[in-house]
């Protein structure tokens, strides 16, 4: 091959790696390119070990919260079926819910839609001492709502342009906004909803509204860019989650989580337990038959 030739072959290779995001798979849309290699998928066995360590994080992370008073705002958004809910779970299932609460509102009512577009979401917001995750959140309004013709180009202009006074104000507040966007390719998602549609268990979480994500993918992602760049602030930025592996997803963002927030261990220690009370002699059990048991039928 002449030296011509090899200067036009490094042109062409050039070019297509510019045309394909540089060996990104573009099928996922504007923003939400997933890598092509494939990446080993984490095994149980390490999965749970990491995720008992994280959780051990996690309840010196709550005991610090409580202890100074700290006002923590979680949100996750993203792609339907990316994962979001089962990290939650993970996050909230080692911690007490007087401290860690999760926020998942459903539809506005007549009258939450009359109200002023924050006033349904800022009664959740943490006291102190209490971490509060938002399951969705008020950035429906620049996702679903405006895919989806729920609220009106005006609306949404308006939310763009005041979301980020809104969470600088709880900034200066006191409150840490940390955001996460749960990204996943269109292929994947497609298969997760297959997955749920054939599990009797998990057939109610998919609905219309994840339906119309399939056949709306480039307006959402069109919505989500434009979403960033208006809400990816210095003092709450976003926080991108490949959410390809599940499971690699949780322990990414729960120890990332744990990064963002500096905390000493105030666990507490173990106790001393004290013996039993010994049976006290007057006291006489009523009959068993006298109560109502239910059917042991395991």
């Amino acid at each position: 091959m002449s030296k011509k030739d090899k200067e036009k072959k490094k042109d062409k290779d050039k070019n297509s790696m510019e045309s394909t995001g540089g060996g990104m798979e573009a099928s996922s849309g504007n923003g939400e390119q997933a890598e092509k290699k494939e990446i080993k998928k984490l095994k149980n066995k390490v999965y749970e070990k990491e995720l008992g360590k994280l959780h051990v994080e996690l309840v010196k992370l709550q005991e610090w919260i409580k202890k100074k008073n700290l006002k923590i705002v979680v949100i996750f958004e993203g792609r339907d079926a990316a994962g979001k809910g089962g990290c939650i779970k993970r996050i909230t299932e080692c911690l007490n819910p007087r401290v860690c609460r999760v926020i998942a509102l459903p539809a506005p009512t007549e009258r939450e839609r009359t109200q002023w577009y924050f006033q349904r979401y800022a009664q959740h917001l943490p006291a102190g001492g209490e971490m509060v995750i938002f399951d969705r959140s008020w950035y429906n309004r620049a996702g679903v709502e405006v895919v989806m013709g729920f609220c009106t180009e005006p609306e949404h202009r308006e939310f763009l342009r005041s979301c980020p006074e809104f969470e600088r104000m709880l900034v200066r507040s006191g409150v840490q906004v940390i955001k996460y966007w749960f990204s996943v390719s269109d292929e994947e998602q497609e298969r997760r909803f297959k997955e749920r549609n054939g599990h009797p268990t998990k057939r109610w979480k998919l609905s219309p509204m994840d339906l119309e994500s399939l056949t709306r993918w480039i307006e959402y992602s069109k919505a989500k860019d434009e979403m960033f760049a208006h809400t990816d602030i210095k003092q709450a930025p976003w926080y991108v989650v490949n959410g390809e592996d599940k499971k690699r997803a949780r322990l990414n963002v729960i120890s990332h989580l744990l990064s963002l927030i500096k905390y000493e261990d105030l666990a507490p220690e173990p106790i001393e337990i004290p013996p039993r009370e010994k049976r006290r002699h007057g006291y006489v059990r009523p009959p068993i038959t006298d109560q109502t048991f239910i059917p042991e039928v395991y």
